[in-house]
């Protein structure tokens, strides 16, 4: 069988590529599109790709365009884009009853970003349960919110998506007018619900694992887990006081912003009216993105956090070490190899942009392409004004982002190793 043949990160690229192309079908089916409405086949394409890639960025309104049944089938792609196609394809095995093989498990391990096969199948389990809580309880206390604005069966439609959506680190919303979030603004309630569904769906299920399993207690978490949450708290609480400082907007927005920005995509306050140093501060927090083995994209919190003890080992010739641990030895390789794919793949998205699309300012691509790549989803407006081959483009790049770099290499390039070593030379680096 030609699956047999193929690499687990070509298996994993092909899985969410089918993903993409069935729900652009399912989505520009008749049911799923509103009477009168026309949509085309490249924003069914474009809005399929960014629910799978749990992105956020939308040529059309989801709400404007798209009958219930559409949107049931956008939050059945965003779910499916968030767990991953791997783990759903291993959670619907393990329903049925059946044994996952050593080449499932290989699959599920690479798509979690795993170490370990160990236990894979408990851990497929507590993914689905994990999910299933969150977003029931994310669903019940937004219900509390939207149903003063919404009937009941509206705002419990809405109350559902809005929570699979967050905890996804998604981005849609379905309140129609591409207006996101920003009715709520100033909605403490609704505002902390939706963090708190970012930060867990963010910081990874590995994680939230181990929180459970140690009940919250520090000294016994993993080094993985206690770097992941104190760069989480440390960018959310940096990125809340330089956007306030760069934008007149409240306490709570900024607040808001700095959890939302790092792939979960929802705006409390229209990106188009900050500066141009408060888009900085965005674009930085959505290429830093999420957590490995997370619904979010971005190089992730951890490779930020290894590259900062590189250079700080570097620079004071001491060893890598955090947490009363040593930082593994290729890390800071891998590290900087991710980091360099991922400014690659927004540099020349953004020149290529540009090029297409010549009349777009430069601060206003280079945030779309950034954003594509993290799968953040927030754009400064400029989505619906883009044309067939930046949608394309755009398209090609929230893919990329939501396999990542790595998984982008080792499509393309697969090798056994070199046989031949060759004697070490000498250049200058600085």
């Amino acid at each position: 069988m030609l699956l047999k043949k193929l690499s687990a990160s070509r298996i994993i690229a092909l899985g969410f590529a089918l993903a993409i192309l069935t729900g652009s079908i399912l989505l520009i089916l008749p049911c799923s599109v509103r009477p009168g409405v026309h949509l085309e086949y490249i924003d069914s394409l474009y809005t399929s790709t960014s629910a799978v890639c749990v992105t956020g960025l939308v040529s059309v309104d989801a709400k404007d365009t798209f009958t219930p049944l559409g949107q049931f089938f956008l939050a059945m792609l965003i779910q499916i884009g968030g767990l991953g196609v791997t783990a759903i394809g291993a959670g619907i095995i393990i329903a049925m009853g059946k044994k996952v093989n050593m080449k499932g498990r290989s699959l599920i391990r690479d798509a979690l970003n795993v170490d370990s096969g160990k236990g894979m199948i408990i851990f497929i389990r507590d993914i689905f349960m994990t999910t299933v809580f969150f977003e029931l309880v994310g669903a019940m206390l937004s219900y509390i919110v939207f149903s003063k604005d919404y009937p009941p069966v509206e705002a419990l439609g809405i109350s559902l998506f809005h929570s699979i959506a967050a905890f996804n680190n998604s981005g849609f919303d379905i309140l129609g007018n591409y207006r996101s979030l920003t009715g709520y603004y100033d909605n403490f309630t609704l505002n902390i619900i939706t963090c708190v569904l970012i930060f867990f769906g963010g910081i990874g299920f590995l994680v939230i694992r181990e929180l459970r399993i140690k009940h919250f207690h520090w000294k016994k978490l993993s080094m993985h887990s206690r770097v992941v949450i104190s760069m989480s708290l440390f960018l959310i609480v940096s990125g809340t006081l330089l956007i306030k400082a760069t934008e007149n907007i409240s306490w709570l927005g900024a607040f808001f912003l700095s959890f939302s920005t790092r792939t979960a995509g929802f705006s409390t306050y229209p990106l188009g009216n900050f500066s141009s140093a408060g888009l900085l501060v965005v674009i930085i927090l959505m290429f830093i993105g999420a957590s490995p083995g997370s619904t979010g994209g971005g190089i992730k919190t951890s490779t930020f956090f290894v590259l900062l003890q590189g250079i700080k080992s570097a620079a004071t010739n001491k060893s890598e070490k955090a947490f009363h641990y040593a930082v593994p030895k290729n890390a800071f390789s891998k590290a900087a190899i991710i980091t360099a794919i991922g400014a690659a793949i927004v540099l020349t998205g953004t020149y290529i942009m540009l090029v297409l699309q010549p009349e777009l300012s430069f601060i206003d691509v280079f945030f779309e392409v950034t954003s594509a790549f993290s799968t953040s989803g927030l754009s400064t407006g400029i989505t619906q004004q883009l044309g067939i081959g930046a949608k394309l483009l755009s398209i090609i790049i929230m893919y990329a982002g939501r396999l990542g770099p790595l998984t982008i290499v080792t499509v393309w390039y697969f090798s056994k190793g070199e046989r031949v070593s060759y004697p070490e030379g000498n250049i200058s680096v600085g």
